[in-house]
């Protein structure tokens, strides 16, 4: 049940807390770690902090207390992907340009930047789809497009912030399929946060429950590779459901009980 950093730990908050200046804590007392290529969730009611704990760890914010640290010795955005609730592509790119963005913003991308950037997309259904712009494209499609421009250059972390909440049912399935598949492949480390709890144990090795601003609940998923839509109707997916949503219930019931103390 417990997140707190182990040795070998890629992604490690320490005592982690984060307030606004005058205002009572957004997240406090955070202690997590994640495993080198682990995929981990983080589920919570909205309001209870889950954005903010992944911007602390992508160093878009810094901790009023604690520590972020990770095993490469990369600090902030360095070396990470980053994947936000819009897809935020440039409408005036077309699919490949805008995967090569984060290669276009340091230097002119060479013929092996294409190639790269083309595998991508075909790797994740978009073959034939590199020249389109993006209103040419499905929601799902953008969202295709926004995962392979973080991994592009192979970012040993990935941290995405509900990316898939605005898709309809099917096309979040198969981007979690799609997802899920490229990370185990490359060995990358995940943090990804979301409010649903199918989702987070769907995707992830282990889920983390946030409620309060308080890491509840770590549990393990143990569900087995490769994960396809089937694996939504078997008795080890609702009962890992179950335990996600009770270890929330249980830590809703705590923060409300701490704020009337």
């Amino acid at each position: 049940m417990n997140a707190a950093a182990a040795p070998g730990d890629f992604l490690v908050l320490d005592g982690v807390a984060y307030a606004w200046p005058g205002q009572p804590p957004v997240v406090q007392g955070i202690a997590l770690g994640l495993r080198p290529g682990e995929v981990h969730c983080l589920v919570g009611r909205s309001g209870c902090g889950k954005t903010t704990l992944l911007k602390l760890a992508a160093g878009l914010l810094a901790p009023t207390a604690g520590t972020v640290r990770r095993a490469d010795g990369a600090a902030g955005l360095a070396s990470a992907g980053v994947v936000f609730q819009s897809p935020t592509l440039l409408e005036w790119l077309s699919a490949e340009d805008n995967v090569l963005l984060p290669v276009s913003l340091h230097r002119r991308p060479t013929p092996a930047d294409r190639a790269a950037a083309r595998a991508l997309l075909a790797q994740l259904g978009l073959d034939g789809l590199a020249r389109r712009r993006p209103r040419e494209l499905s929601g799902g499609q953008q969202g295709r497009v926004a995962l392979a421009r973080a991994l592009l250059l192979q970012p040993p972390l990935l941290l995405l912030d509900e990316p898939y909440a605005s898709l309809d049912a099917i096309t979040r399935e198969e981007l979690q399929a799609d997802l899920r598949r490229l990370v185990r492949a490359r060995g990358t480390t995940v943090l990804f946060v979301t409010h649903d709890l199918a989702e987070a144990v769907f995707l992830g090795d282990r889920v983390s429950v946030l409620a309060g601003g308080r890491l509840q609940a770590t549990l393990d998923v143990g569900l087995p590779d490769p994960r396809g839509p089937a694996l939504h109707d078997a008795p080890a997916f609702g009962a890992c459901c179950a335990a996600v949503r009770a270890a929330l219930e249980a830590g809703q019931g705590a923060g409300l009980a701490e704020q009337a103390a």
